[in-house]
């Protein structure tokens, strides 16, 4: 067994390796420079490891473990993301994923003797990883195509396609194939549904379904299908989204909306099942589930659009999505909010404080709302990551100080003017409670209603499904409230 421990340095991870039995660690890697291991040769002699240097660029190198040796795998020339996706047993190939000279990331095969490189395999979306099966009969290819997986799994010996029956409304998120190579597991979601589990025979082409995850209680034609639509911005770029409109949706039964923004930055909204995104639709409001400029999957030009720039374009992109829904003709054009988890909370409360005519309501789940405390506080085993999340935000000990303090919601609340709820984390380590308690404060000077929401037991984000059904219902009541215009009646 192998793990990684900062039990050392708290900044630093190194790797240990325990065989099973006696559970004796000896440490294989001793990390000194902000690296993070990403992979182990089959003889264990090689380390893969890799270094940020911004947020859509970083060093990947070989590590010999008996010379201490390193060898450079990214080309200086040719900056990018380069990550590690495996070893050859015969411990003559390196496989890597890299959008180096291109916009999307493709797979590429390094010869460990010569040097040499082949691109093995390439399309137009990002190859997010790649394996093979045990005896390398089988290569799985998994790329992000437009919100969801495509995974492909190629016969070694032949180069062609495995083939297997098609899922009904089924989108396949992952493989695992048995060690015999006769069997394959298959992880398959939908948006109406959380991931189910398969097995396929390669010899005898048979399909079994093994789960049925949706709680017996739910039907799942009463949930919808995301669909993936695209939206000009305020300057013309395309905006890719995940939208669920409401089965009850109608021009003559108009229904509020949302648009949520996910985390990051540089995170992405996916088509697959999202039980809080399907309990709002199931209640009665459009979500549109906006990709702004800076999120990852569309090309890495798209990605890098919003660096120094948040809370601008990023957050323009989400009122031109506004505009999207009040063109729908069954959305109540007036009653549209903002919603969004940790860096989407940051979005959500920019949202309300920078423009705050736009959005009727505004829900920030465990969102940033000071860069300054936040960038300043970050974990000690952040560090590998620090200067890469620094480039992109800005360094809150020098002058980007300045346009930090300018973006965040915190030192303009009293432009608020609309209805907020906040939910936090009491032991969120990234985005610290004392954060929300003074958005909070200031927000309730101006006179509007403002709910909040503490969870003694949780971090950043819900770990916990009681916590995270308490929170969704809040959340829920709050907007029948302060957007829907209803307020519920208690037994």
């Amino acid at each position: 067994m192998f793990y990684s421990s900062n039990k050392r340095n708290e900044q630093f991870f190194d790797l240990y390796k325990m065989p099973v039995g006696d559970w004796k660690a000896t440490m294989m890697y001793q990390n000194d420079e902000g690296m993070d291991v990403s992979g182990i040769s089959w003889d264990e002699k090689t380390l893969a490891i890799q270094k940020s240097v911004t947020t859509s660029e970083n060093q990947l190198f070989l590590y010999d473990v008996a010379t201490k040796k390193k060898t450079e795998i990214s080309e200086p020339t040719a900056p990018g993301q380069y990550n590690a996706s495996g070893f050859s047993k015969d411990g003559k190939s390196f496989f890597y994923t890299t959008d180096a000279g291109k916009e999307f990331a493709y797979l590429v095969q390094y010869d460990l003797a010569s040097g040499q490189r082949k691109t093995i395999f390439e399309t137009n979306w990002d190859v997010m990883y790649s394996y093979v099966s045990e005896n390398e009969k089988y290569r799985v290819i998994a790329i992000n195509e437009d919100g969801k997986n495509s995974l492909k799994i190629l016969d070694n010996a032949s180069g062609q396609p495995v083939t297997f029956p098609d899922i009904p409304d089924g989108d396949v998120l992952a493989v695992s194939i048995s060690n015999t190579e006769q069997k394959m597991r298959l992880s398959v979601g939908t948006s109406k549904a959380p991931s189910n589990i398969y097995v396929y025979d390669f010899g005898t082409k048979e399909l079994k379904k093994l789960t049925n995850t949706l709680n017996p209680e739910i039907n799942g034609d009463d949930l919808v299908t995301a669909q993936v639509v695209r939206y000009k911005s305020f300057d013309g770029l395309e905006i890719p989204a995940i939208y669920y409109k409401p089965l009850t949706a109608t021009p003559d039964q108009k229904v509020p909306a949302l648009i949520w923004v996910h985390g990051g930055p540089g995170g992405q909204s996916r088509t697959g099942y999202f039980a809080l995104l399907q309990y709002l639709t199931n209640h009665g409001y459009a979500v549109l589930a906006v990709n702004n400029r800076g999120s990852s999957g569309y090309g890495k030009s798209f990605f890098k659009m919003d660096d120094r720039n948040h809370g601008d374009k990023d957050l323009k992109d989400c009122i031109w999505g506004k505009k999207w829904l009040q063109s729908q003709d069954y959305v109540d054009s007036t009653k549209i909010g903002i919603i969004g988890g940790s860096y989407g909370g940051y979005m959500t409360m920019a949202g309300m404080t920078f423009t705050p005519d736009e959005f009727k309501v505004g829900v920030n789940i465990f969102g940033v709302t000071n860069w300054l405390r936040t960038l300043k506080s970050i974990p000690p085993y952040w560090e590998s990551f620090k200067k890469a999340l620094y480039d992109e935000m800005g360094d809150p000990t020098t002058a980007d100080s300045v346009r930090l303090y300018n973006i965040s919601p915190l030192f303009h609340a009293s432009k608020v003017k609309s209805p907020v709820m906040v939910l936090q984390g009491a032991n969120d380590p990234r985005v610290l409670q004392v954060e929300s308690d003074e958005i909070v404060a200031a927000v309730k000077k101006n006179n509007v209603p403002v709910e909040y929401v503490i969870f003694p037991d949780e971090g950043h984000g819900f770990v916990k499904k009681e916590n995270e059904i308490k929170g969704y219902g809040a959340v829920l009541t709050f907007l029948d409230k302060y957007l829907k215009g209803e307020e519920k009646v208690k037994n």
